[in-house]
């Protein structure tokens, strides 16, 4: 099955075994390589063991899927998704709300699959003076075409950390002095918190909310009142929400 995160992202692949050994070793920011079945021989397996040397992500596809993916042209059985931004570290997103003498305001994406969440929670991250965003390396939304657009300009303006283990994150945050909170229906009102502290608020997945583990080592959990009939909110709107709701407890 094709996800969103890689079927709207044609116009940001490199096909071809040496298109992509060139662009593994130029540096660029790659969010994965797609490897077709039966296609690690040769120089693929060189182009392989590069991208476990950089830690990037592997996924072994079908050719149909691959052809698809890079609409017909000659890919030899190999492709790389290319970020439409570069990535930076979570002490880049520290230090800038130490340069703008602020408390640390960050935004961590658990699991969030929608690339149009994803640009949603970026655009209102900007706007609501979120100093980064941090998300993981896998079952994630990227950097792709798809978020660009839906963050309408704003990913040229934010940070972006992307990180293997999203609770060790936390952990290193909450040793910084970082307060982290989850949003979660069964949490506590998130208008009773002060957020009025270095502190991040974590989004989970669209379907199945925060991970257990996530969720254990978190501060605090927070959810919104529902009074109507449904009991969820989407994910990019909730976090919405809960930004402007740090925004005001800072104001």
């Amino acid at each position: 099955m094709i996800s969103n995160n890689e079927k709207e992202s044609g116009n940001n692949i490199i096909a071809g075994r040496n298109p992509v050994m060139e662009a593994i070793r130029s540096g660029r920011e790659i969010d994965r390589l797609l490897v077709a079945h039966g296609a690690a021989n040769g120089s693929v397996t060189a182009i392989i063991a590069k991208c476990h040397e950089r830690g990037i992500l592997i996924k072994e596809v079908s050719p149909s899927k691959l052809d698809y993916l890079t609409g017909g042209a000659n890919h030899q059985g190999i492709a790389v998704m290319i970020a439409t931004q570069e990535y930076c570290q979570v002490d880049d997103i520290l230090a800038l709300a130490e340069e703008r003498k602020e408390k640390p305001f960050i935004i961590i994406c658990d699991e969030i699959e929608d690339p149009h969440n994803l640009g949603a929670i970026i655009r209102t991250a900007e706007a609501a003076g979120v100093h980064g965003i941090i998300i993981p390396k896998r079952r994630s939304a990227s950097l792709n075409v798809t978020v660009a657009k839906a963050a309408s300009g704003a990913l040229e303006y934010m940070k972006v950390a992307r990180v293997t283990n999203i609770a060790n994150e936390i952990e290193r945050l909450k040793e910084k002095g970082v307060w982290v909170f989850g949003a979660d229906m069964d949490g506590d009102d998130y208008t009773k918190t002060d957020f009025d502290i270095p502190c991040a608020l974590v989004i989970g997945n669209e379907g199945r909310g925060i991970g257990p583990l996530v969720a254990k080592k978190c501060d605090g959990i927070i959810s919104l009142p529902m009074i109507g009939k449904i009991n969820s909110l989407n994910a990019s709107v909730a976090a919405g929400i809960l930004m402007y709701a740090v925004l005001k407890s800072r104001s």
